[in-house]
């Protein structure tokens, strides 16, 4: 059969080149026949569809039934052979198909010939079926009418044939569980359904049955209950047998058949009859699958009749009722990897029963769901438990059958007339019993909702409100919280317009809405509570605006935004609207909304500009061009958001800025297509104008934020921006990308804008500027910038660059910095998919040039990187130490990985096999040499790794240091050149082997493989050897990640000999696990563990694992052995072992949730294991433990607390029902020998008694039933823990008994409880007493969630009242009684209260005799307690001085602790009580007492922006503190927290003295304390500082201008600063600065960081502009000038370390904050003329200077092109090179404005050789940003005070 192209090439001759007639189309079909050859050409499913669409369009359009029969002939054949081409897109096979109807109308047999030709070489061939002919065949008969027609006659000796095949790939397994069986069956399916009048005679027909129906009716049997384990197989092999039975034409026979496949499930082996064919079924344990699949098959397949059939003749019951719900309801139970499958099916079984509900009305003549029935019941019992389950998507299954009950129920209710619907209200009040953490009760809530609406559901659950909240406060929560919020306005609105028979008006709604949700909305709209704030705007706006579009209204007429909270609250509003309803923001509120949002978008808060800036970007038309207004915004937005340091703020920003590039684009494109059409027009150019400067500036900016001397946040957000500019304003498609891209006329805007000279996106100043990012310290940043070149950049580089690249890849591929060697490794990578540029003359090595890699082929530049990589290997195996610091191996194999795996081209043209076989041996050699680096002399052959100390010794020895030396704590340079290499190296061979593996195993054929199954084996081996032989974490973890992916690939291939590499490596490795050690092994983590955890991670998860459940055996039983009696604990024990990788498999998270079925035998062996002689067995089964119950339980969603999954008691033991009664016998153990023992002064500790309660207290409460009462067996032996002898075990035996009792039981229990407590003094146990008041005050926490308790339980707790006094000798007693009165709250009496506060009292002040253990505890809980009331708080601290140092740590410490909670008079008591005993504090000998009073204090009395309280103490005693605070600031002791308070305080106390003297001891503290060096902690309190005392001095001018002028340059220095909370307070400090001065807001207005430094520098130079120091302040800031010493000592002289010592602060940008300042030196030297200190001071700078800054600016006319890549990744240079710059224009401009400096410098001279700089620099590819070049223009403007300086 001809190929496509040679048919393409036969048509093109017939048919376009010779003399057609007119009509026929010639030119037509030229364009039909390009793109049938492009679609054939195109590897992108969606191009293909579209070609076909077009070409589907240009048929039409031919008059085809005027061809001649052999050119009609070529095209049939051509689409035939483009359907065979595209039989894995289904899509494309039917337009194709549609094609071929069209030419079928012309000639019928022609289009049936062609076909039958391709499906008759498939049947009529001696050979077995091969996967593409299976595929060929699904296509024909599920995509081609013509395949159908002809597959009926052929369906007889394709049945036959199908028959064989049958048979001989069930007795192959690995043919039985691969893509053939799988094929196979789905064509028995598709004959089934497609082709039933053709097979039924031979099934239901005992004359015209077929052997062949009969076999593959076997097979089917076979592959669903015993033959295979790929479950997608046994699930199709299901529903094809069903599909089978369907073709009954009788429904008796129909129906017979099908309870018989039912039956034939059961253990027994039986006889499946259907119709005339009857065969064997053998069900084996894996039969869960197979009945699943057999019901799953019946639900989907069979026709109604079939499934209400009855068993028998005239016998009651159904198939659907009484056979599949049973057996569906038990399999929803089981434990099985099915289990989400299992309520899968359940939901396809509620679906056919409300589809079948009339039939079954009528046939039962009863209620089908009928209160209290059996079905009922048990329907509501396999959903609730359901909604539980840990396995991920059956909650969401779960969730979608309760819908479908309540809907079948009301369904059910409604055809008999029952109108109450008890259900809804019992199931209603169960779900309000579950706690609000649980997901599942908001699921249920949101189906509940429309059968009892609104009125009901927030009248019987009035918490509703408030659990919505919290629920949007936890990001697990969220999502569920808000969906129920959306069910609730959903059927709210329903409701109002279906009670008024008018219409009703949105605004009426709004109101309806606003009164029961405004309040709630607003609460967490203007939260605090950041993730409160932010999802409520993510998930409730949206949402609300969608029902209730005029909510808006309400909402904003709310809000006042210059009160803190509400700014941002109006931002998400105005967003939220915008985006929902498309509606204009801006008519809303009048002209004030502009001016608001200035505000928002120079906010500190990033969610407050994100939300103002989604309103500016987001349009609900993308042509919605941008007014001028918008443009002029967003020019002064994106500069000042570039450096933020939030990731998530990024991405936002990215995509807004996408959205308004995209409405820029289609506007632009929209007006010059406006002008094509009609003309030229001035509003149109003017547009385009604006959009496309906007463009092009933005491109500018983007480039010149990605040079060196930018920190990380600024370049990483300047690349993803550029990005999103690229995607947008260039016409490169993106194959991967399913939306978003360019428009087909993208071209007509670029020639536009090129025109006018403007968006030169890939000019070299830009690549040059992209290819040095490849040397950022960051892998993000190279990433992200090897991305951009490869995706957007001409496909090749100008050869000069080529040269400067690969020579620089070479020199950074031989450093020993992993760092720079990945960089190196990246530029080969940029290099190969860019080969095409390198120069002829340029070097790879001594052998090759360039011109080998040239001719773009792949081999040639891999080849040149195994040469490389056997240059280093010489080089190591010659001298290890001279690899390690010249030639690390590392460095090349990351090349080498990074060109096979990411190579868009097929590895098997790149690869041959000497290619393969030199590349394999290497890496066998390469790390035979590293891992005998590390083992020194050790066996080589052995499997147990070498220990640390081993592997230092070796390394020792290897570079001869350690004679005759001192030890050192610290590994000495050579060592760690020496194990980094190591490590690193074979970290990177793991990946490279895995990644080339699977990459050549997933593209080639087996025929044609280059991997022979000898280079398998050895990549086994290479992994093998370093998982087993090596330690180091780092080598383990990264070879995993390869050898994952190796097993993945080998486990899935076709060939046996493969799929058993890694079951063979596994079966070692267990019985490597099983042998005797002699080294430890897993405690210091090596590769044992991790090898099994990668081969049964690799398995697919669609098959039953067995290589997992023979791994877990093993591991059990290998720990399950006892230890020896001669055991030896400096030795790795097997038992150790095993236990130590089942928690390896456990952690693993490639497992999911395959492990969970075998958790209760492991629980079980770790709780055991806990009572092990050995330690290493505690410490294993310990950890394995813990893993345990995070797997079983869910991970903990971050800090908000709760599981992820929320287990319910009740849910817990249903999945794990093992456990139950081994956790319950260990309990009652427990509590046996706790009462044997009660009498007997010994401690018998049982080690899993602790991690049981600590399972038990982490599930959630819940509501049990009926079926669940054996849960209460577990309330007795908790509740007698109370009385245990450990605190820890009393302590959480509450917190378990909480989560065991159910909620309505808590009463009840606590009644109990209170009423044990003796009303008097009585000889009593203490502990069991302290146990009784845990459990009570753990109960009252839970239960008082309305504020009511029963009435016995208060009158117990208040007739217990001498457990307070001293009476109680246990300080622990007493403090536990204090916290269950204190629980109990205002239920308590006001008499009680009122004495428990005098006995608390008198307690406090009774000086305590000796040592009582726990008297600080109750210390903390008695001041708790009282000061919970303002009168009672201020009683105890009137006696605060005379109280004793523990009393005073106590009261200081809960001050601390709760300042928050306390109110304004309560503040002030605290306050003059904390101040009045700061002199005392301060010369306490106690370091804890004068810290706390110090955090005390300052935690109280700083007001953030507030002015300062008044001070109490005497100005004397006022100096003296300040003195005391000063001198330790000074003298640096007492640590950088105390320090920090120290600093704090000194300045609350400043703010209330003004001595100069003090002011300027002051000043110094924040002038050194500023410093980058300085402890973060103190350079915040340095902000603080600022805050509290410098907005007094400042605002007041309490200060001369010296002191000013170093507290403004002390917060310019904190506003660079790394901390983001220095920034942000030194920030604040500006802000409110400004308000006071007047900012024209009520309230102080919280500025953004970078809009904060233009204000203080105006604020600079208004107040101290004639002052010198100023000059000094400002150029402090401009980055030094000399060139020469930088160019002569170039940062990468050579490679010292390892490791490159970072900057100090690394977020500050010395080249932007000279931006920032240039333009005010300019306005200095404007104003010289007006100071002559100011004059004589700048003369000077300008003599002092001149001939430097002279000789520098000649110097950078030297700088030549083939430098400028080196100098582009050298931040120094930038940064010296904008300080020249700057420094030269500020000499510019006073020698215009200050005579004297004429006198040693040349203006026009100066001008003249400033502009050659800058040409020079832009011709080598420097780029200058605007700021650089500010001398160019007329004037400087600075924008936030309205100055300009005239040139």
């Amino acid at each position: 059969m001809l190929t496509f192209d040679e048919l393409l090439t036969s048509l093109h001759i017939c048919v376009v080149t010779e003399n057609q007639t007119k009509e026929n189309g010639n030119q037509t079909l030229q364009l039909f026949f390009d793109k049938l050859s492009e679609c054939s050409r195109s590897d992108v499913k969606r191009r293909k569809e579209r070609l076909l669409d077009e070409a589907a369009q240009l048929l039409k359009a031919v008059k085809v039934d005027g061809l001649e029969p052999e050119h009609l002939h070529v095209i049939v054949r051509l689409l035939v052979s483009l359907q065979l081409q595209t039989v894995h897109i289904s899509t494309a096979c039917r337009k194709v198909d549609r094609m071929l109807q069209q030419l079928a109308k012309v000639d019928r047999r022609l289009v049936f010939g062609e076909t039958q030709v391709c499906l008759s070489s498939i049947v009529q061939s001696e050979q077995m079926f091969t996967q593409e002919d299976l595929q060929r065949a699904c296509m024909f008969l599920e995509d081609s009418a013509a395949g159908r027609d002809v597959w009926r006659e052929l369906c007889p000796s394709f049945l036959d044939k199908l028959a064989k095949f049958f048979l001989l790939i069930l007795h192959q397994e690995s043919l039985r569980d691969g893509p053939l069986c799988y094929l196979a069956v789905k064509m028995c399916l598709q004959i089934f359904q497609l082709l039933s009048s053709e097979v039924s005679f031979a099934v239901w027909d005992n004359d015209e049955r077929t052997p062949a129906i009969q076999e593959i009716l076997q097979a089917l049997t076979e592959i669903i209950f015993r033959e295979s384990s790929n479950r997608d197989t046994r699930l199709l092999a299901g529903t094809a047998t069903a599909m089978l039975i369907n073709t009954a034409s009788e429904r008796s026979a129909g129906a017979a058949a099908a309870w018989s496949l039912l039956q034939s499930s059961d253990s027994e082996p039986r006889l499946l009859t259907v119709g005339a064919l009857q065969v064997r079924s053998y069900p084996t344990s894996l039969a869960g699958v197979g009945q699943l699949a057999m019901a799953r098959g019946l639900l989907m397949c069979c026709h109604r009749h079939i499934l209400l059939s009855s068993c028998a003749q005239g016998a009651e019951g159904s198939l659907l009722l009484d056979a599949l719900f049973p057996l569906l309801s038990d399999l929803c139970e089981e434990k099985l990897n099915g289990h989400f499958l299992s309520f899968e099916v359940l939901t396809l079984w509620l679906k056919k029963v409300r589809e079948c509900a009339s039939d079954i009305w009528e046939m039962t003549g009863g209620r089908l769901l009928a209160d209290g029935s059996n079905l009922q019941q048990r329907l509501c019992s396999v959903i609730w438990t359901g909604a539980e389950s840990p396995v991920e998507g059956v909650s969401d299954c779960a969730r979608v059958t309760f819908s479908l009950l309540l809907d079948l129920y009301d369904t059910d209710c409604e055809r008999f007339g029952d109108q109450k619907k008890p259900l809804y209200l019992s199931l209603l009040q169960r779900i309000i019993q579950l706690p609000w953490e649980s997901k599942a009760k908001y699921q249920r809530l949101c189906a509940l909702v429309p059968y009892l609406g609104t009125d009901t559901v927030l009248d019987q659950y009035a918490e509703i409100p408030n659990h919505l909240l919290k629920c949007v406060s936890n990001d697990h929560l969220c999502p569920c919280g808000s969906e129920l919020y959306r069910c609730l306005i959903q059927q709210q609105r329903r409701e109002l317009c279906g009670e008024c028979p008018k219409p009703v008006s949105e605004s009426d709604l709004a109101n309806q809405w606003a009164g029961r949700w405004l309040p709630v909305l607003l609460e967490a709209l203007t939260s605090r509570v950041v993730i409160l704030q932010s999802n409520s705007s993510t998930h409730l706006l949206p949402c609300t605006f969608q029902v209730f579009p005029s909510a808006v209204e309400p909402l904003l007429a709310s809000l006042d935004p210059s009160s803190p909270g509400h700014l941002c609250a109006w931002a998400f509003i105005m967003s939220s609207y915008r985006v929902v309803t498309g509606g204009s923001p801006w008519s809303l509120r009048g002209s004030c909304s502009l001016e608001i949002l200035q505000l928002a978008l120079g906010s500190a808060d990033d969610n407050v500009r994100l939300a103002a800036l989604n309103l500016l970007c987001c349009s609900p038309k993308t042509k919605d061009t941008p007014t001028p207004e918008e443009l002029s915004v967003m020019r002064t937005f994106i500069p000042q958001n570039l450096n933020s340091e939030s990731s998530l703020f990024r991405q936002h920003f990215q995509a807004a800025v996408r959205r308004f590039l995209v409405r820029l684009r289609d506007g632009c494109l929209a007006h010059v297509k406006q002008q094509k059409n009609t003309g030229p027009m001035e509003s149109s150019r003017q547009i385009l104008d604006l959009g496309i400067g906007f463009v092009d500036w933005l491109s500018q900016l983007l480039c010149c934020s990605l040079t060196a001397d930018h920190n990380y946040q600024r370049k990483k957000t300047a690349l993803l921006l550029l990005s999103a500019l690229l995607e947008t304003c260039t016409d490169t498609w993106s194959p991967d990308k399913k939306k978003g891209q360019p428009p087909v006329n993208m071209g007509s805007l670029i020639d536009c804008a090129r025109l006018r000279g403007q968006w030169d996106f890939f000019s070299r100043t830009k690549l040059l500027v992209l290819i040095s990012c490849l040397e950022d310290s960051t892998n993000e940043i190279r990433e992200l910038s090897a991305g951009l070149l490869v995706r957007f950049f001409p496909s090749v580089l100008p050869a000069d660059v080529a040269a400067a690249v690969l020579t620089r890849a070479e020199q950074l591929l031989c450093s020993p910095r992993v760092q720079q060697a990945q960089m190196g490794a990246l530029m080969m990578q940029l290099l190969h998919y860019k080969c095409q540029g390198l120069p002829e003359d340029c070097k790879l090595n001594h052998d090759a040039s360039v011109s080998s890699v040239r001719s773009m082929e792949t081999s040639s530049f891999l080849r040149f990187l195994v040469n490389e990589l056997e240059d280093h290997y010489a080089t190591a195996k010659a001298h290890v130490m001279l690899a390690a610091r010249t030639k690390p191996i590392h460095g090349v194999v990351s090349a080498l990985q990074k060109c096979l795996s990411e190579d868009a081209r097929p590895i098997c043209d790149s690869l041959g096999p000497a290619l393969t076989t030199n590349l394999l041996s290497l890496l066998k050699n390469v790390s035979a040499l590293l891992l005998g680096v590390l083992r020194g002399h050790r066996d080589l052959e052995s499997d147990s790794p070498a220990s640390f100390c081993d592997m230092g010794n070796a390394i020792k020895s290897l570079i001869g240091s350690g004679d005759g030396q001192e030890e050192g704590v610290l590994l000495s340079e050579e060592h760690s050149l020496v194990l980094t290499c190591c490590w690193v190296s074979l970290k990177e061979t793991g990946i490279l082997l895995g990644s080339l593996v699977e990459r050549v195993l997933s593209e080639s054929k087996p025929k044609t493989c280059v991997l022979t199954k000898k280079h398998l084996e050895t990549a086994s081996d290479i992994f093998r050897n370093i998982l087993l032989k090596c330690r180091h974490w780092g080598a383990v973890e990264g070879c995993c990640v390869g050898f994952t992916r190796f097993c993945s690939a080998l486990l899935r291939s076709s060939d046996p000999e493969l799929r058993d590499v890694p079951s063979q490596m596994l079966q070692q490795a267990l019985q490597v696990v099983q042998s005797p050690r002699c080294t430890s092994v897993t405690r210091r983590a090596a590769g044992l563990p991790m090898l099994i955890l990668c081969v049964v991670s690799a398995e697919e998860a669609s098959k039953a694992r067995p290589l997992l459940a023979h791994s877990i055996r093993t591991l059990l039983d290998t720990a399950r052995i006892p230890l020896p009696e001669n055991w030896d604990q400096t030795l790795d024990l097997p038992q150790v072992c095993a236990v130590h990788t089942l928690q390896a498999l456990v952690r693993g998270s490639g497992l999911g949730v395959a492990i969970l079925r075998f958790s209760p035998d492991i629980t079980i062996l770790a709780l055991t294991m806990l009572s092990s002689p050995c330690w290493a067995m505690r410490n294993a089964a310990l950890q394995l433990y813990s893993s345990l119950c995070s797997r079983m339980l869910g991970q903990r969603p971050g800090s908000e607390g709760g599981t992820k999954h929320g287990m319910s008691p009740r849910a817990f033991f249903r999945h794990y029902s093992e456990l139950q009664p081994f956790l319950l016998e260990e309990l009652r153990e427990t509590a046996r020998d706790l009462q044997r023992l009660s009498e007997e002064a010994r401690l018998r500790l049982q080690p899993s008694l602790y991690p049981i309660l600590t399972l038990l207290s982490q599930l959630q409460p819940g509501v049990q039933d009926s079926e669940h009462r054996s849960l209460a067996d577990f309330l007795p032996p908790l509740l007698q823990l109370s009385a245990s002898p450990i605190y820890g075990v009393r302590a959480m035996a509450s917190k378990a008994l909480v989560a065991m009792a159910p909620p309505s039981e808590y009463a009840n229990i606590l009644i109990h409880l209170t009423a044990r407590l003796p009303g008097a003094p009585a000889r009593c146990c203490h502990n069991w007493l302290h146990g009784q008041l845990l459990h009570t005050k753990a109960l009252l926490d839970r239960a008082l969630g309305k504020n009511r308790a029963p009435a016995a339980v208060v009158s117990a707790v208040e007739g217990a009242a001498w457990l307070a006094t001293d009476a109680q000798r246990c300080p622990l007693v007493r403090a536990t009684y204090v916290a269950v009165v204190q629980s109990l709250g205002k239920l308590c009496s006001e008499a009680f209260l009122s004495k428990l506060f005098d006995v608390l009292t008198r307690e406090l002040r009774t000086p305590q005799q000796g040592l009582q253990i726990g008297l600080s505890s109750f210390h903390h809980q008695a001041i708790q307690f009282l000061c919970a009331d303002p009168e009672w708080a201020c009683g105890t601290l009137e006696g605060f001085a005379a109280a004793s140092c523990d009393l005073k740590l106590a009261l200081v410490a809960w001050v601390a602790e709760d300042h928050a909670s306390l109110d304004a008079r309560l503040k002030e008591s605290v306050q003059s009580a904390l101040q009045s005993s700061l002199r005392e504090a301060l010369l306490s000998p106690i370091e804890e007492y004068r810290r706390a009073h110090l955090a005390a204090l300052v935690a109280v009395t700083a007001r953030g922006d507030s002015p300062p309280p008044p001070c109490p103490l005497e100005e004397s005693v006022l100096l003296e503190c300040l003195d005391l605070l000063l001198r330790s600031l000074e003298d640096q002791k007492g640590g950088s927290e105390f320090l920090s308070q120290a600093l704090c305080a000194a300045s609350l106390l400043l703010s209330h003295c003004f001595q100069n003297s003090v002011i300027q001891r002051w000043c110094g503290v924040l002038e050194s304390y500023r410093s980058p060096d300085v402890p973060e902690v103190l350079r915040i309190a340095c902000a603080e500082a600022l805050c509290v005392a410098g907005l007094p001095l400042v605002s007041q001018k309490l200060i001369p201008p010296s002191v000013m002028i170093k507290l403004l340059s002390t917060c310019l220095h904190l506003l660079q600063d790394q901390s983001r909370a220095a920034r942000s307070r030194a920030a604040g400090f500006v802000g409110t600065l400004r308000h006071v001065r007047g900012g024209g807001h009520k309230h102080v207005y919280l500025m953004q960081v970078n809009l904060a430094v233009p204000f203080l520098l105006d604020l600079l130079l208004e107040e101290c502009r004639d002052t010198p120091t100023t000059l000094e302040v400002l150029l402090s800031h401009v980055p030094h000038s000399d060139l020469r010493s930088v160019l002569t000592k170039p940062a990468d002289s050579g490679c010292r370390g390892l490791y490159e010592q970072d900057d100090a602060n690394v977020f500050a940008e010395p080249s932007v904050m000279c931006a920032h300042v240039l333009p005010y030196l300019l306005l200095v030297a404007e104003k010289c003329s007006e100071s002559s200190a100011l004059a004589s001071c700048l003369g000077t700078w300008a003599q002092e200077n001149a001939a430097l800054l002279l000789d520098n600016l000649a110097l950078c006319k030297d700088i030549r092109p083939a430098e400028t890549p080196t100098l582009l990744t050298d931040a120094r240079f930038l940064r010296t090179l904008c300080g020249l710059l700057a420094r030269a224009t500020f000499l510019l401009r006073l020698c215009k404005t200050c005579d004297r400096v004429q006198d040693f410098c040349d203006p026009s001279a100066l001008r003249v050789t400033l502009k050659d700089v800058r040409r020079h620099l832009r011709q080598i590819g420097v780029h200058l940003s605007s700021s650089r070049e500010s001398s160019e223009t007329s004037d400087v403007t600075l924008p936030h005070r309205g100055l300009s300086v005239k040139r």
